[in-house]
């Protein structure tokens, strides 16, 4: 009875990110026609993050969803958005600011949940994940979108997080819980906003300094994780 009652809690937020979705597309629909892998791209991804959450919430057993989760599902929202714009973008123009004005709100939401989560003390190990790992799909989809014109480097920021994870599952000691650090959302924040300043278009020249900085503190951080991680091998137990 209880699993169903998570897959409900874990469905309503689904519910409420695809009707977001839905209101969106149709915003966008009129301002400029998605091709149909624009469609494709947006609907999978909105499909695959919430059947991960749903996961999340039946594994954690929490029947709250919660006020800061729902604001993360409308990042989300927005980011499956941008993911169709950016797929879309491989065989037609898109408008950029649009594009960019998807981004910003994205971006700016980024630090509402975690307040909303502090303030309603609904903070949690799940709702951190979601968080986190929505911030990573938003860097992948960016650096995809600005490579082109900024170089394939650019495509490591997107891929630090997903090479982090494989790297865990051939050595188990990488997937040991971390201590919380304020400076990886700082780091974050700044790569998000490094990465639309070059979906812009304006002062390439800027763009390139802002993003290979936003790699370099990227670096940095992921680097700082693993020494720590190393350094606390068998004294910090692993999560399944």
């Amino acid at each position: 009875m209880k699993r169903v009652q998570l897959a409900a809690v874990g469905w309503a937020g689904a519910g409420l990110a695809l009707v977001l979705l839905l209101g969106l597309l149709s915003v966008e629909w009129r301002m400029t026609p998605l091709p149909a892998s624009g469609w494709a791209a947006a609907a999978a991804y909105l499909l695959v993050s919430n059947v991960l959450l749903v996961r999340g919430l039946q594994r954690r057993r929490t029947e709250r969803f919660g006020p800061a989760n729902i604001v993360t599902s409308m990042r989300s929202t927005l980011v499956g958005l941008i993911t169709g714009l950016v797929v879309a973008s491989f065989s037609a123009a898109v408008p950029v600011p649009l594009l960019v004005g998807l981004v910003a709100p994205a971006l700016a939401l980024d630090a509402v949940d975690g307040w909303v989560a502090r303030r309603t003390g609904s903070t949690s190990e799940l709702g951190a994940r979601f968080d986190m790992e929505v911030d990573a799909f938003l860097l992948l989809v960016l650096s995809v979108f600005v490579a082109p014109a900024l170089g394939s480097w650019v495509l490591a920021i997107g891929g630090l997080r997903y090479a982090f994870v494989v790297a865990g599952w051939l050595l188990p000691w990488l997937r040991a819980p971390l201590p919380y650090r304020y400076w990886r959302k700082v780091v974050t924040a700044y790569a998000g906003v490094a990465l639309a300043v070059a979906c812009t278009g304006v002062l390439p020249g800027v763009s390139v300094v802002l993003v290979a900085g936003a790699l370099v503190l990227l670096v940095e951080s992921f680097g700082r994780d693993v020494v720590w991680l190393k350094r606390e091998r068998g004294r910090v137990r692993v999560g399944r």
